[in-house]
């Protein structure tokens, strides 16, 4: 699939309502109705290229199921259906043939999908103590999240905590970042749109190892809530209730990506990982799960490429079903474990008379860890100094 996908891949274009095709040349498509297949050929002298209904109508172009901006596909997962066939495929030219033609005149494809979708085809200053930062932090390594209670409205805070702690991550979107609805986002985070349960920036090999969400305006709206998922759990579960598709999730490599830019800075991030990553002890290691950040280059076997999206539904699934539900007031301060915890949130309303703006940021693990000895050997040396 990997050749030919990187083919086809570069013929995709952006079209209101519709997955655009560029096809130069004469070609033939038709369904292979007994194993879920589209098959399309350039011209008779080529061979015959075979794309799953799944994957197609995963990778579809149009304005309901992908954000042209952020080049993020936006589907709800949660009614995604891994069985989905492609029920009727019109071109321009209606033969008696189960190969029908298509040339550059009409450059259309339509397909009618099983889930009753309809895509066309187009062919072209806080001040914290000693004590108070190791409760957090010992908070955020076992529990995997944290709220901090209370902080000042100000834009500083989260830098201030980042200090406290260390030095924040610099990462493409800055040391800093600012979540809220935007007319012209660059990244679906920065819609008012709901935001499945993912985990942050799996397209870096080091992601990071924890955010930073400092509420400092709420959405008086009935949305904007916090999604969260302890991850590593719902890998237990899948571990223990779907053995195989457990494991189908921690072998098989899966491309993560971000292509765009933010503040003049132009990036195109690329890191291959499975869902689930152990380390070498056999523990979890981070997991890596987002639906807009997940690339449609899948270099698999064919024949592998539908137990994976069957795999991973149950995961998103189990995470969704899963979600605790909140919402932050102005002043709190959300951290939690990147590598381990999903966050996300439910849709809001966003006018100029409500909005939703938190500060964010991160912070590795290693600093962290750092962090946390040095205090407790302080507060050691310090506890012991007072005894004598």
């Amino acid at each position: 699939m990997h050749a030919h996908k990187q083919s086809f891949y570069k013929l995709l274009k952006i079209s209101t309502n519709s997955i655009n095709f560029t096809f130069k040349r004469l070609l033939k498509a038709c369904l292979d109705e007994t194993n879920g297949f589209i098959v399309i050929q350039e011209d008779s002298h080529q061979e015959l290229l075979k794309y799953p209904s799944v994957w197609l109508r995963d990778n579809c172009y149009c304005n309901a199921c992908f954000h042209p901006i952020s080049k993020s596909r936006i589907h709800n997962w949660d009614e995604f259906d891994v069985n989905v066939k492609a029920e009727y495929l019109q071109t321009n030219m209606l033969t008696s043939s189960s190969i029908r033609e298509v040339n550059v005149d009409t450059k259309q494809i339509i397909i009618d999908w099983s889930d009753k979708h309809h895509s066309l085809s187009k062919i072209l200053k806080m001040h914290v103590t000693f004590a108070k930062v190791v409760l957090w932090l010992e908070c955020l390594a076992t529990y995997g999240v944290a709220i901090i209670k209370e902080a000042p409205i100000e834009k500083s805070v989260v830098r201030q905590l980042g200090n406290r702690v260390g030095f924040l991550k610099s990462t493409t979107y800055g040391e800093e970042f600012i979540v809220q609805a935007k007319t012209d986002a660059k990244n679906v985070a920065y819609l008012s749109d709901p935001l499945p349960p993912h985990t942050d920036l799996p397209y870096y090999e080091y992601k990071p190892g924890c955010n930073l969400l400092h509420c400092m305006v709420q959405s008086k709206s009935k949305g904007g809530y916090n999604l969260l998922v302890d991850a590593f759990h719902i890998a237990d579960r899948m571990k223990a209730e779907h053995t195989k598709d457990y494991k189908i999730l921690l072998s098989t490599l899966v491309d993560w990506n971000d292509i765009g830019s933010e503040n003049d800075r132009v990036f195109h991030n690329i890191w291959r990982a499975p869902v689930i990553v152990l380390d070498n002890e056999g523990n979890y290691m981070r997991i890596n799960h987002s639906i807009p950040q997940r690339d449609s280059h899948f270099s698999v076997p064919i024949d592998k490429v539908l137990p994976w999206y069957e795999a991973y539904t149950k995961f998103v699934r189990l995470a969704r079903n899963d979600a605790i539900t909140f919402k932050t007031s102005p002043g709190d301060v959300l951290t939690f474990n990147n590598l381990r915890v999903l966050h996300g949130r439910t849709g809001y309303d966003d006018t100029d008379e409500n909005v939703r703006y938190i500060v964010g940021g991160y912070l590795d693990w290693d600093i962290i860890y750092s962090k946390l000895r040095v205090l407790k050997t302080t507060t050691s040396h310090f506890s012991t100094s007072s005894d004598q």
